[in-house]
């Protein structure tokens, strides 16, 4: 009678890494399939939820933000905001702070008079209360803000600042703006909630008044107003700004910008855990691959395993088990690896790094289960191998 013996835990994992170790670099070499697969969906969800958490912080800091702006006619021209527009807005209770910027039509801004007046670069100038950075919440990069609101003065947006290659400031930068150089005393940080002022050259009421005519007319009102109250204040905007025609005028809250990018983001998420998916799927098919591989060189030593009396199982357990490590092992350096590009990208980003729980824990999963299904169909052809036409290759 055949000897029949059963195959421990202990044994069953260490005669699955054989393989492994007598095959390291085609076991390597399949591992890091897995490990690239897991690495993208780890670094997907990590990213995206770093970046949803930066949004979600900006969210909550520009909440309580509204504008009013000047709208426009049928004929797309631009309708002046009423002159007692601040002063009527600033009289609801709720409101908290509020500045006004108003729009410098018909000049341009370039870095010398050397430069043709046409290559404007899309800049914008708006006159500004020395106020806005308090209201807006946007802090300065460099320098300072319109110290002196009269004097040939100007803040860049960041945008601006890159259009017109001004990454440094000293005594000597300065700009020409409308016919007259302006130094350029500060550079604001990057402002999402208020794109107009990314692409904006500041200047002060008081000179933009002296040199351009401006009259001190606002074109927009942003203010800040308590959080409970943003959706009351909002429907009362339209009417205290322009009384006689609410809808001369715009009223916007710039936050739902923000909440328009967070579900931007979580549809762009799902098209790349498709393609991380896809890759998975990949990788899968070559460990599946290897692993059919594997039993036809150790055809040998399957029918030796099955003389001894090694069960049908435990040969399929052996490849099934071997196929799963392989898998795991790809999965633990892909989540490493998923987790070190989300703290690089949040690094590099400026955001947080968040990494939700279930990005490793999915990963590993998924590693896990590939590994299982990419080992089955390996694992039921060696455990069908005759021992007889087995023992022949030896």
């Amino acid at each position: 009678m055949k000897p029949v013996t059963r195959l421990r835990a202990g044994d069953a994992v260490a005669v699955s890494t054989v393989g492994l170790r007598a095959r390291r670099l085609r076991a390597a070499l399949s591992a890091l399939g897995i490990a690239i697969a897991i690495a993208a969906l780890v670094a997907v969800l990590g990213v995206a939820e770093s970046s949803k958490a930066d949004l979600l912080h900006q969210l909550g800091e520009q909440g309580n933000l509204l504008t009013v702006a000047s709208g426009k006619t049928f004929n797309g021209e631009a309708t002046p905001l009423p002159a007692t527009a601040p002063a009527m807005i600033r009289r609801i209770p709720p409101v908290r702070s509020i500045t006004t910027v108003g729009a410098v039509d018909d000049v341009t801004v370039r870095r010398s008079a050397a430069v043709p007046a046409q290559q404007t670069g899309g800049i914008t100038v708006l006159a500004a209360q020395p106020s806005l950075v308090d209201v807006l919440g946007v802090p300065l990069a460099r320098g300072a803000f319109l110290p002196h609101p009269a004097f040939p003065e100007t803040v860049l947006g960041d945008a601006t600042a890159r259009i017109l290659g001004i990454g440094v400031l000293d005594a000597q930068t300065q700009v020409y703006l409308g016919g007259t150089y302006f130094t350029v005393v500060g550079i604001l940080a990057p402002a999402p909630i208020a794109p107009e002022i990314d692409t904006a050259a500041l200047i002060g009421f008081d000179v933009a008044d002296d040199l351009f005519h401006l009259g001190g007319v606002a074109s927009r009102v942003y203010l800040r107003v308590d959080p409970d109250q943003v959706a009351d204040v909002a429907s009362v905007l339209a009417f205290t700004a322009a009384p006689q025609d609410p809808r001369s005028v715009e009223v916007r809250r710039p936050s739902d910008v923000l909440i328009a990018r967070i579900a931007a983001k979580g549809a762009f998420v799902g098209l790349f855990l498709g393609l991380g998916g896809i890759a998975l799927l990949v990788a899968g098919v070559g460990i599946a691959n290897i692993m059919v591989i594997s039993v036809l060189e150790r055809r040998a030593e399957i029918g030796l395993r099955r003389a001894l009396g090694a069960r049908r199982r435990d040969v399929a357990a052996q490849f099934l088990l071997e196929s799963a490590l392989l898998a795991c092992a790809g999965g633990v350096l892909g989540v490493g690896l998923g987790c070190l590009a989300t703290v690089v990208a949040a690094h590099l980003g400026g955001t947080p790094v968040a990494i939700p729980p279930v990005a490793p824990l999915a990963g590993l999963a998924a590693a896990l289960a590939v590994g299982a299904l990419a080992g089955g169909y390996p694992a039921v052809r060696a455990a069908r191998l005759p021992p007889a036409d087995a023992l022949r290759t030896l």
